[in-house]
């Protein structure tokens, strides 16, 4: 089949703002630093050297940096090219590439191993055009988001696998308790093949193994993906909040970034806005609640709680405790920046959507603003569905069109006759000119009565043309029907694979096959929307 890659632009699945990022608007440029492509990464190692390592403070950053990946590994078995790339990190010479994910229950969607790969493959690439640096990928867990309605579940085969629990804290701090449930059901619907046992194996040693949320989510995506050197940073940690403590403070203080980010904001005017940023950007957390912190008659509130403090007290207690600070989806990308010596941030078409809106209160903080790359997609095929749309005459294109168009273009190239009524309607407008010239010499009247009867005989070539149409979709309904079966078998619910499926539908009949397969065909840089056959 032609057309094996589908632009991002071309394949309808991404918004207005997103199709005028990848094409460099001229009226976006502002609200970003670099653009990413492969020569232009000099530029950002350049600065982002400068920003980062030219901190009096940056050999301690780093330090901490390490010291706190090492203390969050304590506990696992890692690869030795995790463990050279955390060693890397203290070099002046080594950069980051940054992708980040939910802790969604064993992966959730599809799309969490295209945002990982993307990030591995962009390293690769990277070190074979500057091989004087070292680049290390990071999966930066979102430890600290409080949705867990979002993560609770995943999809197997159409069959929805959900964790049933009560959750008011940061999830990563969740105890997985109350999984084994969730396992049994799970393992129910999987064989005693070689790669079905291994998905029971890293479901048990992931989540019935290990306490916490986060723990799970480590090992199962360092299992995955150890050997390929991802590193896996949790930003729930003391050490890493205390190099932002003076960030979190002007928040608190001054509230720059509610100011900053509606002023880019106005230049979205034209887009949807993805996020809206609060006065203050902050949350207070514990073991079990995350709450925003709101400021009131001088007086710091925790929302829905009765907990109070006077700004002295808010400091002393940022001061001692930072890890009770937790930044909301307007700071993290700031925190995530202060704290690596990151050139790039890979993320989907929605998360690319709000760093957009950031770059100002990046500038505000003299930090380096990273470049933004559109994560990699995939549509996953079989060969037989590879060869059933060979069979049907379908190209890859169209299998992306929604499924109205897809019907009406199918009919029309399947009936023996054109079903297209526009040189007809062409030629009675010109008819009607006629007529019209001949009107305007004699009563006015008579203008307007033409001009009806234009509009009505119009109208009726088009309900012919629909008639028509429908006609011989009945005449090929059978052909039709095997077309919108195959459609609805790649794009389940008339929605993107990648956002449905799991991963491990797709490991069980294919296992480590599977990610050699997205190792060795995803491609970063080149923002097309790939399809690969299994």
């Amino acid at each position: 089949m032609p057309n094996d890659c589908i632009s991002y632009q071309d394949s309808g699945y991404f918004s207005n703002l997103i199709v005028d990022y990848l094409n460099e608007k001229t009226e976006l440029q502002s609200l970003y630093n670099n653009f990413p492509k492969i020569e232009d990464f000099k530029a950002q190692i350049e600065e982002k050297e400068s920003n980062f390592n030219g901190n009096d403070n940056f050999n301690n950053k780093r330090k901490v940096l390490v010291n706190s990946l090492k203390n969050q590994y304590q506990n696992f078995e890692i690869s030795e090219a995790t463990k050279q790339n955390i060693e890397l990190l203290k070099d002046s010479k080594t950069f980051t590439i940054t992708t980040g994910h939910q802790l969604n229950l064993f992966t959730g969607p599809l799309y969490f191993l295209y945002k990982i790969v993307s990030t591995i493959n962009l390293c690769k690439q990277l070190k074979q055009e500057y091989p004087s640096n070292n680049f290390v990928p990071i999966y930066w867990m979102a430890t600290e988001d409080h949705d867990f309605q979002e993560i609770n579940h995943f999809t197997f085969k159409g069959k929805k696998i959900q964790w049933n629990i009560n959750s008011t804290g940061p999830v990563g701090r969740l105890t997985t308790e109350g999984l084994q449930e969730v396992f049994n059901l799970f393992a129910s619907e999987l064989n005693s093949s070689e790669n079905g046992n291994f998905l029971k194996n890293l479901f048990t040693e992931s989540y019935l193994k290990h306490k916490t949320l986060a723990d799970a989510t480590r090992h199962l995506a360092n299992t995955l993906f150890g050997e390929q050197g991802l590193v896996i940073l949790d930003g729930d940690d003391i050490s890493l909040k205390s190099e932002y403590k003076n960030i979190m403070k002007d928040e608190l203080l001054h509230q720059s970034s509610f100011k900053n980010v509606n002023e880019s904001n106005e230049k979205l005017e034209n887009y949807s806005i993805q996020v809206n940023p609060r006065e203050i950007n902050l949350f207070y957390i514990e073991d079990n609640l995350r709450e925003r912190i709101i400021f009131e008659n001088e007086i710091y509130k925790i929302n829905n709680t009765k907990i109070e403090f006077s700004e002295v007290e808010i400091l002393k207690l940022l001061d001692s405790n930072p890890e009770k600070f937790s930044p909301n989806v307007i700071l993290r990308p700031l925190y995530q920046e202060v704290i690596l010596p990151n050139l790039c941030y890979i993320g989907g078409g929605g998360e690319i959507a709000y760093w957009l809106e950031l770059k100002s209160n990046f500038d505000y903080h003299n930090v380096t603003f990273p470049m933004l790359l559109v994560r990699n997609s995939v549509l996953l095929a079989t060969q037989k569905q590879h060869d059933k749309a060979e069979k049907l005459d379908l190209s890859w294109k169209d299998l992306f069109l929604n499924q109205q168009e897809l019907y009406n273009k199918k009919t029309k190239e399947l009936s023996k006759f054109t079903i297209d009524f526009s040189a007809q309607k062409a030629h009675l407008k010109l008819q009607f000119e006629s007529l019209n010239q001949i009107a305007l010499q004699t009563d006015k009247s008579f203008i307007g009565a033409v001009e009806a009867q234009k509009v009505k005989q119009i109208k009726g070539l088009e309900n012919l043309e629909k008639r028509l149409l429908k006609a011989e979709k009945r005449v090929h309904n059978e052909q039709l029907e095997r077309l919108f079966s195959l459609q609805n078998e790649l794009f389940p619910n008339q929605s993107l694979q990648e956002r449905k499926a799991n991963f491990s539908e797709f490991y069980l009949e294919y296992g480590y096959s599977l990610i050699e397969k997205l190792l060795e065909n995803l491609k970063p840089l080149e923002q097309e929307f790939k399809v690969i056959i299994l």
